[in-house]
């Protein structure tokens, strides 16, 4: 079983068969731990790399103008957005802040693009200033606002329009966004959608390059992107019927699934692409349209897998006949996704791997809530204060999600590549909490 649960980490993870201790990009966790403290989350610069090329490749073999733009939301810090720039990505971003991370590292405006369902009017001006690559425009009033904007700034803001085709992904209600009930996009069925195409076109600063839509995540059935691509391709066709609208770009978002427990079956890259890819070709061959550009968004299938997040076990609570707590210094205030969306993990012991497992135990968190659970009957081997656990597939939306609740500083997260690892973001401090607390008389 402990072996099983090894397929879900890194693509460098290994066991050193002398202390049975885990190691990932040739670092041993254990030594990782005992060096830059607990909890650590650590991300493998290898299997970063590796997963964004095979994006480029599977997508790329099978349609040639296609960008393969990483979702910002799933981690971003300035050290990933080099390695991103390097390989050649695009970024999705859904903030000033995400924006600001891209410009850190001058990463390529043409190839930035701008998301959200309530932009501010300081993001957008940012927006318009540096002159990102399209900005995904998600109602009305954002529509009218930044016509207004790249009025005063005497220019054209390149846009595309975030469509809601109703398609039900199935999957957890806090991640769908294609469904007719969401706050994203323009609905197509109601007509509000043909309203903004027709609209955007009438504008004299704003130049609508194409249309987008984000069906939700993590999605495990390539069959919702089929439906999806055929709603939308036809809506382009009749606009184009209609309006003589040219889709320059077409997005069909991301939202691809992620192996996080063994029991999973998760499509290939090669399974998304084929079929995305397949569809785009076929439905804009069949209705006459000229071939866009493709732009896909991975986020969490980029990033979930080279991340993993380390924790020291302190109290053991065995309730007699009921269940065996076993508890962490980490927990919901690192990664809230299990509270939230009822997530599944997997982990093993990074100071003895290959250990039977024995003894089935719940992981939870040290924070104040009974909810802060971590994973919930999980089979380990007989584990005892001070050992080391070790969960995969950490990468994706723990960190960004993360918060200082009961007053707990954020962890330190390490990158490791070739046997060397390197801080990328700091341990917090208690002095970090209270920075921003203005004292005085009121």
């Amino acid at each position: 079983m402990t072996v099983n649960r090894l397929e879900l980490f890194p693509l460098t993870v290994q066991v050193k068969k002398k202390s049975d201790h885990l190691a990932i990009g040739g670092c041993d966790c254990t030594d990782l731990l005992k060096k830059y403290g607990s909890p650590l989350y650590i991300f493998d610069e290898a299997t970063i790399r590796s997963i964004s090329r095979e994006f480029v490749g599977e997508f790329g073999s099978r349609y040639k103008n296609c960008v393969v733009a990483y979702a910002s939301k799933a981690f971003t810090s300035r050290p990933l957005a080099k390695i991103l720039k390097e390989e050649g990505l695009g970024m999705d971003t859904v903030s000033g802040g995400e924006i600001s991370v891209a410009q850190s590292v001058d990463f390529p405006a043409d190839k930035v693009f701008f998301h959200g369902n309530n932009k501010s009017e300081d993001e957008l001006k940012m927006a318009l200033e540096w002159g990102l690559g399209r900005i995904v425009v998600d109602n009305f009033y954002e529509l009218e606002l930044l016509n207004r904007l790249a009025s005063a700034k005497h220019t054209k803001a390149n846009i595309l329009l975030r469509l809601n085709p109703s398609v039900d992904p199935h999957t957890h209600r806090h991640t769908t966004t294609g469904i007719l009930d969401s706050k994203f996009g323009f609905p197509i069925g109601t007509g509000q959608a043909e309203l903004a195409v027709k609209s955007a076109m009438s504008m004299k600063n704003v130049s609508l390059k194409g249309l987008h839509f984000h069906l939700g995540s993590p999605i495990d059935d390539t069959d919702p992107y089929r439906q999806g691509l055929e709603i939308v391709l036809k809506f382009a066709a009749e606009m184009k019927s209609r309006y003589s609208f040219i889709m320059h770009d077409f997005s069909p978002g991301g939202g691809f699934a992620v192996r996080y427990t063994t029991s999973s079956e998760i499509p290939p890259v090669s399974a998304y692409a084929e079929t995305i890819t397949g569809q785009l070709d076929s439905w804009t061959s069949r209705l006459g349209l000229a071939k866009p550009r493709l732009i896909v968004e991975p986020g969490r299938s980029i990033i979930a897998r080279a991340g993993v997040a380390l924790y020291t076990v302190g109290s053991i609570k065995e309730i007699p006949g009921v269940r065996t707590y076993v508890c962490v210094d980490g927990g919901m205030g690192d990664n809230i996704r299990p509270a939230l969306y009822e997530s599944k993990y997997e982990a093993v012991l990074a100071n003895k791997v290959t250990a039977r497992p024995s003894k089935k135990v719940t992981i939870a968190g040290r924070y104040c809530e009974s909810g802060d659970i971590l994973i919930k009957d999980i089979v380990m081997p007989e584990t005892a204060s001070g050992d080391i656990i070790a969960i995969p597939v950490c990468g994706a939306y723990c960190i960004p999600m993360s918060s200082n609740y009961n007053m707990v500083p954020h962890p330190a997260i390490a990158m490791v590549k070739d046997g060397k690892a390197r801080i990328i973001r700091k341990r917090q401090k208690y002095s970090d909490l209270m920075k921003y607390d203005v004292m005085g008389k009121a």
